[in-house]
């Protein structure tokens, strides 16, 4: 069984007994399917804190125009 495994060269073992084919696209799925693994949720992560930073920014500016209009109707500006 080990025999089987086994290439006397490097052009066999990349033709793999003639389903290179079918097995050098499956390492490249598999491939694919770990970078995205890896590269997706950081970007999400990214996301997701640039718009909490968004939403506070926004939040922040309301209540900042909202202590000003009442500073403005009490008359201490």
């Amino acid at each position: 069984m080990l025999d089987a495994l086994q290439f006397s060269s490097f052009s066999e073992f990349i033709d793999m007994g003639g389903y290179a084919f079918n097995v050098w696209s499956v390492y490249g799925l598999f491939a694919l399917f770990v970078a995205v693994n890896l590269i997706m949720p950081v970007r999400k992560r990214k996301q997701i804190l640039r718009e909490q930073k968004r939403r506070l920014s926004f939040s922040e500016s309301e209540n900042n125009d909202e202590i000003n209009s009442n500073n403005n109707e009490e008359g201490l500006d």
